[in-house]
């Protein structure tokens, strides 16, 4: 433990140097940083706020420019445009269409994020309904219990069920687990949690504790954490375990909530419950998307509590590092994985090998994308998935061919989605659209995950007229339309440089469905303002993402202050406002705002003084 957190450690000797400005409780927060540094002291404690650590010594985990915290404070952004909003009469109108309130429901939980893969057994969901559904067979398809369950309209799940009982069928836990994880599978989660209502309800099923924990799961992705948590309360003492809590933190964690994640860990301590691998990883996967000086605070308490790294842990430690595009540092997370006797699968070479393209060390990604080839011998097929994004990234055509070539007789859904990313990265639009033609033919009812996959491939290409008529191929498939084509559809306005109509575009689609967007959605219209320096509708955007429940980050305040810069413009209080949501600037950043202090003091205004 103590050499994986020595390679979370790297360049020790930078002269990085801290100034605090503020207290926040027993621990100094920083608010001017010329290094990314966190504490990493011997003695962990832990506050009713957060996790944190008594300072006896410094480590650094180098910065990737990502800093964000969930402590938000809402600061108004000012008057609406008062410019017209264009209609959005070519072409994209058809995402409007209406949802019944089932439909929305299930559409605003059932987001998922592309993160580091999570498919390590030692970090599976704790809400696994599978148990005694594959005790009774191995069969994949969907039960006679779920089709009456899915084919329900709307909220009338507990009457379909009433009639599937009166009618005298079967309602054994094995059925109603393989119905369980049907739903599940298919994120299903509105219908899922009244199956579960009901169930107790009806005193159906004697609830044990991952009964209680799939239903409080079911409650966090459907109405969100805070109800979850408050659904503890009504659970049975004796069946308020460390399954229910670990499941509450995993689910704070998927809705990006830093805030409360920590204080259900808190929580757990409180209990006396053990510190586990599980709920480490879960800290360290938050921490790597928001927060990356608090990582190496994870692993010190890992280490003091003799909590061994799981492969899900260096998965984790390896992708924090390529995304800081800090390559010594994930080699040597690679490093002290070998030593403890860990080897690397097959997604662990992935994030490898994707970290090396993006750095453009062509070479040993190539080495790296072999190695899968040859650690997936047994199942020649099972990389190609994988791989063929990734050789369309580095720009070998000729290798993409290859695999393609490999899968193309008989392919399958997954190998051919990822060849049409593949072609489309060498911008080759004219193989994606056979490959997603021979798709539509071969599957009919796609999702709008795959049609998104092909909307890139336009947005890439800046072509705008396929795009449109993409979407509306989409509309008349009946296909439903979810934040993700959205994001894509405000990708393809910006890139033909069409800011306005992807404002007005996203805003509607909004109003009309009350869905939250995809964060990256609101940031790519906010930066393009910020390079405008329209600093009117870059706050515009800022308030927008209050509203739609994005807490305060990092990248916000940057794009935001970018806009003060760019216009020229002083920005009062804005240091006031990022204390206010526990954002703070590093060295680039606060020079930024020096520039944009509205009271800073120039050799002239001493003069004149």
């Amino acid at each position: 433990m103590w050499a994986l957190r020595r390679a979370s450690t790297p360049l020790r000797n930078q002269g990085y140097r801290v100034r605090t400005s503020y207290v926040f409780g027993n621990l100094e927060i920083p608010y001017y940083w010329e290094g990314n540094i966190v504490g990493s002291g011997t003695t962990a404690a832990i506050s009713d706020r957060c996790i944190y650590f008594e300072r006896n010594g410094l480590a650094t985990w180098q910065s990737s420019g990502l800093y964000i915290s969930s402590h938000a404070l809402s600061s108004q952004a000012g008057a609406e445009n008062s410019e017209k909003e264009d209609d959005l009469e070519d072409g994209f109108s058809e995402l409007e269409e209406n949802k019944t309130a089932d439909e929305n429901e299930e559409d605003r939980t059932s987001g998922s994020e592309i993160d580091v893969d999570d498919d390590d057994d030692d970090d599976d969901d704790d809400v696994d309904d599978t148990q005694d559904a594959e005790n009774i067979s191995t069969k994949r398809a969907p039960s006679e219990l779920f089709k009456a369950i899915s084919s329900s309209p709307g909220l009338s799940v507990p009457s379909a069920l009433d009639k599937w009982v009166s009618e005298g069928k079967e309602l054994s836990r094995a059925d109603i687990s393989l119905a369980m994880l049907n739903l599940r599978r298919r994120r299903m989660f509105g219908k899922a949690l009244q199956f579960s209502e009901w169930l107790e309800a009806k005193g159906q099923l004697d609830f044990i504790d991952r009964d209680y924990a799939s239903r409080l799961d079911l409650i966090a992705k459907v109405r969100g954490p805070y109800k979850a948590e408050s659904y503890i309360a009504q659970i049975p003492k004796s069946f308020q375990g460390e399954v229910i809590y670990r499941t509450l933190l995993a689910n704070c964690v998927i809705a990006n909530n830093v805030k409360k994640a920590e204080e259900v860990f808190n929580k757990m301590k409180d209990l006396e419950f053990p510190i586990t691998t599980f709920a480490c990883n879960q800290l360290l996967l938050l921490y790597k998307r928001l927060d990356k000086r608090k990582i190496a605070d994870v692993l010190l308490l890992m280490e003091k509590e003799n909590v061994k790294p799981s492969l899900f842990t260096y998965k984790i430690l390896i992708d924090a590092k390529g995304v800081s595009n800090d390559m010594i540092g994930m080699e040597q997370v690679v490093d002290t994985m070998k030593a403890e006797g860990i080897e690397l699968d097959v997604t662990a070479l992935s994030i490898l090998a994707k970290h090396y393209a993006s750095c453009g060390l062509k070479d040993k990604a190539k080495a790296i994308l072999k190695e899968m080839e040859d650690v997936n011998s047994k199942d020649s097929r099972w990389h190609c998935r994988i791989s063929l994004p990734l050789y369309g990234e580095l720009q070998m055509e000729d290798e993409v061919r290859r695999l393609w070539k490999i899968c193309e007789s008989n392919p399958r859904f997954e190998e051919c989605m990822a060849a049409i990313v593949a072609w489309g990265k060498l911008k080759n639009v004219t193989e994606a659209e056979e490959i997603f033609h021979m798709v539509l033919k071969t599957w009919k009812k796609l999702s709008s995950k795959q049609y998104s996959t092909m909307l890139k491939v336009y947005t890439d290409n800046k072509m705008l007229k396929k795009g449109k008529e993409l979407v509306k191929q989409m509309a008349d498939s009946g296909c439903r339309v979810d934040p993700l084509t959205w994001d894509a559809v405000v990708k393809l306005y910006v890139e033909a440089g069409e800011v306005e109509k992807a404002d007005s575009f996203l805003q509607k689609a909004v109003q009309k469905n009350q869905i939250k967007p995809l964060f990256t959605s609101y940031m790519i219209i906010m930066d393009q303002y910020a390079s405008r320096g329209d600093v009117h509708n870059a706050e515009k955007i800022f308030h927008r993402m209050r509203l739609s429940g994005y807490v305060a980050r990092f990248s916000q305040f940057q794009a935001l202050i970018r806009a003060y810069v760019n216009a020229k413009a002083p920005a009062y209080g804005m240091k006031e406002r990022m204390k206010a949501d526990n954002v703070f600037p590093n060295k680039d950043l606060a020079g930024k705002l020096a520039q944009i202090d509205a009271f800073r003091r120039t050799a002239v205004s001493d003069l004149l003084d």
